[in-house]
């Protein structure tokens, strides 16, 4: 029986497929070109001129699996962090880095990463979808391992910013659930110094124009019973200072980007509390929030997968106008 990832955002879940018996549970190993999303896409481009910052021995190894009810791309044991490249037939010169979310234990690459770009490239939106390093696989500083890929991924994006024909000054993220955490991170945390440079592309800058936060979790200490992403990212270590920053909601100051929440009232996994503690510290702060708050949606609907009758269903046109604005 197949369990949606709405109900279980930590851990694989049962998937019955063609051919298979379905008494047969378990994650499903991916296999190119068996009807999911194809991982990496043909354009992508690699983090890291050698080894990631703390690679440990033996390296993770790739561990991409098939899962839940929307049948969607799961990464684990990413080695070699990357971002994959979806081109618009008519591009306006904005840009999107989308962060899957997956509770800090593995990353929702296709409903939150390849789907984002199948519903914002149609708006002339270029966008790149983030394949970051998991945390808890070994590698040294592990809270700082989201970030570290992150921050790179939005320097490398600017400092090509001719070869991929966009504006960086059009340059923003579009976060879910805890990469909803880890975008709000980068809104307030871009210039924490979590890596030593490695090229001349670090001299950019990592913060986004804008700040897409979609089911975020803004605050470890609220995020509820059902999110694992606190544990998943800081492992053991509990020292007030590390979580306070990477508490992106007590950060908010108006140096920070705008900010365009999703969040549906009937979420089991992330508060609705969590966006609204967000818009208040925004208002606080005079950073632009816009915020659009449904009555059904659950958690983990991506960009293609709210509920058939709920508004929710249009929150990506919603936000490629609102990011026309930025």
């Amino acid at each position: 029986m197949s369990i949606d990832r709405r109900t279980l955002i930590g851990g694989a879940v049962g998937l019955t497929l063609a051919g298979v018996a379905k008494a047969q549970t378990g994650p499903t190993p991916y296999v190119a070109g068996t009807g999911t999303a194809a991982w990496p896409p043909r354009e992508h481009f690699k983090l890291w001129p050698g080894s990631p910052p703390g690679a440990p021995t033996p390296l993770p190894s790739n561990d991409f699996t098939v899962n839940g009810s929307f049948k969607e791309l799961w990464l684990r044991g990413v080695s070699e962090p990357m971002v994959g490249v979806y081109r618009p037939a008519r591009p306006d010169g904005r840009a999107v880095l989308s962060i899957a979310g997956g509770g800090y234990g593995f990353v929702s690459i296709e409903n939150e990463g390849v789907d984002v770009a199948k519903a914002l490239t149609p708006y002339g939106i270029t966008v790149f979808v983030l394949a970051y390093r998991l945390p808890g696989e070994g590698w040294a500083n592990r809270a700082d391992v989201p970030l570290q890929d992150a921050q790179r991924a939005m320097r490398l994006i600017r400092a090509n910013a001719g070869k991929y024909g966009i504006d960086p000054f059009r340059l923003g993220i579009c976060g879910f659930s805890a990469g909803g955490h880890l975008g709000g991170m980068l809104a307030v945390g871009h210039d924490d110094p979590v890596y030593q440079a490695v090229d001349a592309a670090d001299v950019q800058p990592a913060r986004p124009a804008y700040a897409g936060l979609v089911y975020p979790v803004m605050s470890f200490a609220t995020a509820g019973l059902n999110s694992r992403s606190s544990g998943m990212l800081l492992g053991d270590n509990q020292d007030p200072a590390l979580i306070a920053r990477y508490t992106p909601l007590a950060r908010i100051s108006a140096e920070a980007p705008p900010i365009f929440l999703v969040h549906a009232f009937d979420d089991g996994t992330v508060p609705i509390q969590q966006s609204l503690a967000t818009i208040e510290a925004c208002h606080a702060a005079k950073v632009p929030v816009e915020a659009h708050l449904f009555e059904k949606g659950g958690h983990g609907f991506g960009a293609l997968h709210p509920p058939i009758d709920s508004p929710a269903r249009t929150w990506t046109e919603t936000f490629a106008r609102w990011t026309a604005k930025r």
